[in-house]
């Protein structure tokens, strides 16, 4: 399935080999460019353990090797609700 902007993905080396340390992507685009059948170019931002964005990139992936672990404000919630994966003293902001 193709993902879709906002989605958050989990990208490993089974999406393509040079993520050999796996990261999580939040997706802004997916570009509509030819490339090999089951690839596609992903605009986005990883994102750190608690979900915030640290870099915008675009990467080339094989989407069968991409899996979903939810959206961006789902990200934020989860770490929210284990307030101990946080360093001492520092709490989630609300919005």
């Amino acid at each position: 399935m193709l993902p879709r902007s906002g989605d958050v993905l989990h990208v490993s080396r089974e999406a393509s080999v040079q993520f050999a340390d796996p990261m999580l992507f939040r997706v802004i685009r997916v570009h509509d460019w030819p490339t090999y059948d089951g690839w596609v170019w992903l605009d986005g931002y990883e994102l750190n353990g608690s979900g915030e964005a640290v870099e915008r990139r675009s990467i080339f992936v094989k989407i069968s090797g991409l899996r979903t672990v939810g959206s961006a404000p789902d990200i934020r919630q989860r770490n929210a609700r284990h307030p101990a994966a946080r360093p001492n003293g520092v709490r989630a902001r609300t919005r």
